[in-house]
């Protein structure tokens, strides 16, 4: 008898199954927008595709009447290196603390308790003293990333590395390894792969607190520009902004996804992976 938890997707059907719920809500947006427009076409709640592709075109290849710059693409620049420096900095951060404290016991009580209390601090309610400490340029919104991410990270990967088979650890110091070696050449390959996976799940977690930041105390950023128009309610700029955004996210995604497949392919064998 055929059970439903059996039951698997081929390659082509796995993707039109990912792409039926997104066109079920494309369909649900672009009924719900003909019906407004019907009732009111000056309605600006739920613009068409058309308006949304006209306010994109001229946020991506007009030059801005002001800086004559094309401000969709000096936004997504700005917000790209803030959140390259924040997550880079976050990942060696969390991969250093990782395997202290998942390797060594002594470390793990003495600071494990401190990253706990740290991740558990909501990283939006200390944005002001961020503002305050390091000043509303560049470094306040990179640190907001690091600050919001890196325990998160930090913890994920203690646990991992304190997951490691004993019997690796206790026939690595047999065959006369010291703590550095146990570190970086039992330790850090089994870790790397899973710093991918924990970067993966902090991808929506940054981009929440860039925009935040952005949102607040910028002169350029995607953050910025959606906050920046929404007083002249322009829904047709902010939501091919907020697509961007996901599109943004979903192909760093699965970049990552692609790197380690690549760099680990040790790591994947046997792992049915989102």
């Amino acid at each position: 008898m055929r059970r439903l938890i059996n039951l698997a997707p081929g390659r082509n059907t796995r993707w039109l199954l990912a792409l039926l719920p997104l066109m079920l809500i494309a369909l649900v947006y672009l009924s719900a927008s003909a019906q407004r427009h019907a009732a009111n076409p000056a309605d600006k709640l739920l613009p068409t595709p058309a308006a949304m592709a006209d306010a994109f075109h001229r946020a991506a290849v007009e030059p801005d009447r002001r800086s004559g710059a094309r401000i969709f693409w000096t936004d997504t620049a700005a917000s790209l290196k803030r959140l390259g420096t924040g997550l880079g900095v976050s990942a060696v951060l969390a991969l250093s603390i990782g395997l202290v404290l998942g390797l060594l016991p002594l470390a793990r009580a003495t600071m494990a308790p401190t990253v706990a209390v740290l991740a558990l601090v909501p990283p939006m309610a200390i944005l002001p003293i961020l503002f305050i400490v390091f000043g509303l340029g560049e470094l306040s919104k990179v640190m907001l990333i690091i600050i919001g991410v890196t325990p998160g990270m930090a913890r994920d990967l203690a646990l991992k590395v304190g997951q490691l088979p004993r019997e690796q650890i206790v026939k690595a110091q047999t065959l006369g390894a010291g703590t550095w070696q146990l570190l970086l050449r039992v330790a850090l390959p089994q870790a790397l792969p899973q710093l991918v996976i924990a970067l993966r799940l902090a991808l929506g977690t940054a981009f929440l607190f860039l925009i935040a930041a952005e949102a607040i105390s910028a002169e350029s950023g995607l953050g910025y520009r959606i906050f920046l128009v929404r007083r002249y309610l322009a829904m047709d700029l902010i939501l091919p902004y907020v697509a961007w955004i996901t599109l943004l996210a979903f192909a760093f995604d699965l970049a990552l996804r692609q790197c380690s497949r690549w760099a680990f392919p040790w790591f994947h064998q046997g792992r049915d992976e989102m």
